[in-house]
C-alpha cells in the first residue's frame, strides 16, 4: 500500500458515512465531505461545480462515495434534482478521476430491479427501476463505469443501523409509542446493518490500495446485501422481540399502504459475486441484526 493514502470520504454524516468514518481510518487520512461542510470539507452534488472543486483541492488516492439522493417517495415529485444527485454527479466523479486511475467505491441500491423475479438477483439480471429514485441510481452506476474510473459499484438493500434515519430506529421509535402497528408483508428483501457495509467496503479498498486487487479485471458490480431475507414485517417482528417490546404488529399487503412511489414486491440480492471474486462470504441478516441491536 502507499504511504498513508487520501481517501475523500463524501457523505461522511450518513448511516453508512458514519460507519465508514471509522472502518477507513486505519487505511489512511480520510477527508470527511458533507453537505453542511461541518468536517473538513463542504460538497453539494446537485452542484457538477462543487464536486469538480473538492476534486481539485482534495487530490485524492480513492474516493467513497455514501452520498446519495435516497427519498424514494419525494423523488417522484423531484426527478431533476435525484438524477442530478444520483446519476449525473457519479459520472462526473468518474471522469474526474479515470485519468489519475483513482479507485472509486460507490453505492447503488436494490430498488434498480423491478421485483419481478423468483429467485435472488445477480448482477447480470436485466436492471428494470419502477421508480424515479431506482432509475436514477442505475443512471449513476452506467456513468460511473462508462466514465473508465476504476470503480466497484456495491449494490446494497434496506440499510439500517444506530446513526440517521432508517428502518430499524424507526420501528423501535413506533413499537415503544403505539400498542398497535402495521407493516406491510408483501415486500421481502434483505436488511443490512451499515457497519457490515463499512466493513466490507474498508476491506475492498485495502486490497485495491496493497495492490492485492486488479481493478483492471476485477471493477464493476458487486452485490452486498445482509444473508437471507425478509419482509418488512419480519423485519420489524425480530425487532421488536430483540427488544422485548409489546406493541401488536399487524401484516398488511402493500395496497393497504400507499405511497407516491412503487417498491418491487421482491428486491433480495444474491452475494455469490462478492464471495468468489473476494472470498467474502456476508452473515444472515438476524445474525448482523442481533450485533447491532447488542451494542450500547
Amino acid at each position: 500500500m502507499m504511504t498513508r493514502p487520501t481517501l475523500l470520504l463524501i457523505g461522511a454524516d450518513g448511516q453508512v458515512g458514519w460507519e465508514l468514518q471509522r472502518t477507513l481510518a486505519p487505511l489512511g487520512r480520510v477527508i470527511r465531505a458533507t453537505l453542511d461542510g461541518r468536517w473538513e470539507q463542504a460538497i453539494n452534488l446537485a452542484d457538477a461545480e462543487s464536486l469538480t472543486r473538492l476534486i481539485r483541492v482534495t487530490q485524492p488516492d480513492a474516493v467513497i462515495n455514501a452520498a446519495a439522493y435516497t427519498a424514494v417517495d419525494k423523488a417522484e415529485s423531484e426527478p431533476l434534482v435525484a438524477r442530478r444527485i444520483n446519476g449525473d454527479a457519479p459520472g462526473l466523479l468518474g471522469r474526474l478521476v479515470a485519468e489519475r486511475r483513482v479507485p472509486v467505491i460507490h453505492y447503488s441500491t436494490d430498488f434498480v430491479f423491478a421485483g419481478d423475479a423468483e429467485r435472488p438477483y445477480r448482477e447480470d439480471d436485466e436492471p428494470r427501476p419502477i421508480n424515479v429514485y431506482g432509475a436514477t441510481k442505475l443512471d449513476g452506476e452506467n456513468r460511473l463505469l462508462d466514465s473508465g474510473a476504476p470503480a466497484l459499484i456495491l449494490r446494497t438493500s434496506w440499510v439500517y443501523g444506530r446513526y440517521g434515519q432508517n428502518f430499524l430506529l424507526t420501528m423501535q421509535r413506533l413499537l415503544r409509542e403505539r400498542e398497535e402497528l402495521k407493516v406491510v408483508d408483501d415486500q421481502v428483501g434483505a436488511p443490512t446493518w451499515a457497519r457490515l457495509l463499512a466493513e466490507v467496503s474498508a476491506q475492498l479498498l485495502y486490497r485495491v490500495l496493497c495492490g492485492d486487487v486488479d481493478l483492471s479485471r476485477h471493477a464493476g458490480l458487486y452485490h452486498v446485501s445482509g444473508g437471507g431475507q425478509t419482509s418488512w414485517w419480519g423485519f420489524a417482528k425480530a425487532i421488536q422481540e430483540a427488544s422485548g417490546l409489546s406493541c401488536r404488529l399487524l401484516p398488511i399487503p402493500s395496497r393497504d399502504y400507499p405511497s407516491p412511489a412503487k417498491r418491487p414486491a421482491y428486491s433480495v440480492l444474491d452475494n455469490g459475486r462478492l464471495r468468489e471474486v473476494f472470498g467474502l462470504a456476508l452473515p444472515a441478516w438476524e445474525e448482523s441484526l442481533a450485533q447491532c441491536l447488542a451494542e450500547v
